[in-house]
């Protein structure tokens, strides 16, 4: 038996298709733009409908735990916006007040960030060491002077 070559052409443009349209929505799903909180809070309904990354810095003491979840407040140029996480893993252990931090989620309706994935990093635990430059390892500490012991002090507790 000999197929049409109708038929093959037929099922060919219906998988081309199917795969077409499943690579095209699921790169919809996945793309999210980055916007500062000024913008956000600049952006009216669009704002509503999009998935958004945010970066700000944690404000101190605004921090609240719960499990895995955590409400907290970004702060950027004086502007204030309030996040709730509710991802799958725990806040990464640099998710700490006044740390750079980075949500992804959708804004609500009701004025608060909904996050499901939460990044963070402390700045100055990544800064390069006080006298050396980026991609060059720190210089070494002075050696003691020959014939002479390190002390070391302690701090006198009253």
């Amino acid at each position: 038996m000999q197929k049409s070559p109708l038929k093959i052409i037929v099922a060919s443009i219906i998988i081309l298709g199917s795969v077409s349209w499943l690579a095209i929505t699921g790169a919809a799903a996945n793309k999210s733009y980055y916007v500062t909180i000024t913008e956000l809070q600049g952006m009216g309904g669009k704002a509503y409908t999009r998935h958004l990354r945010v970066a700000g810095n944690v404000a101190p003491g605004s921090i609240k735990r719960s499990g895995a979840n955590a409400n907290f407040t970004l702060l950027e140029q004086g502007k204030t916006l309030q996040v709730v996480y509710k991802g799958e893993e725990p806040p990464p252990d640099t998710f700490k007040d006044d740390a750079r931090a980075l949500a992804i989620g959708t804004y609500g309706r009701d004025g608060v960030f909904h996050a499901t994935q939460l990044q963070a990093k402390c700045a100055s635990k990544y800064a390069p060491a006080p006298g050396s430059r980026p991609g060059q390892p720190a210089p070494a500490a002075a050696p003691a002077s020959p014939g002479k012991t390190a002390e070391l002090v302690t701090p006198k507790l009253k």
